[in-house]
């Protein structure tokens, strides 16, 4: 019986170390965050710690104001409406590193809009000149759950 006993210890000790480790305090580091206004999108940097899972991904969200120009078919340009938009940017999903920490950098796309309502016209084309933004929201997802978030200023 002890002799039974003592394998089952034994073997629950190694599936113990053989299980993966759990995000139980995944973070971002202080002071790490900051982004930076490209234009028309937006860029992040920082780093990240407190990593336990498999995986990992952080998202970056900001809504600004975009200055638009509509061209109409004879190739006129004029002024169009700022338009209230979203941009967003990921990691996508990464593997974690055995250290639970890693640096990240997240570069948003150009963002575009339609020429409703940016332009006088339905059949005008509108191009997004500038994104004015004020915050961006980050978040870091650790196996799939939301683990933290903090917000930025995007200068």
């Amino acid at each position: 019986m002890r002799r039974m006993l003592g394998v089952l210890a034994g073997a629950l000790a190694v599936a113990a170390l053989a299980a993966p480790a759990q995000a139980d305090n995944g973070h971002f580091v202080t002071g790490s965050a900051a982004c930076s206004d490209t234009g028309a999108g937006f860029e992040c940097t920082g780093e990240v710690a407190g990593l336990g899972g498999t995986t990992f991904e952080i998202t970056a969200k900001a809504t600004g104001t975009a200055r638009v120009e509509c061209v109409n078919p004879a190739g006129h340009r004029v002024t169009g409406q700022d338009t209230e938009v979203e941009v967003t940017a990921t990691s996508g999903r990464q593997q974690t590193p055995h250290h639970g920490r890693s640096a990240f950098q997240l570069t948003s796309t150009a963002v575009g809009v339609g020429p409703v309502p940016a332009c006088p016209n339905p059949i005008w084309a509108a191009k997004v000149l500038d994104v004015t933004f004020g915050t961006a929201t980050l978040t870091l997802s650790a196996n799939g759950a939301a683990a933290a978030e903090t917000t930025v200023d995007v200068r």
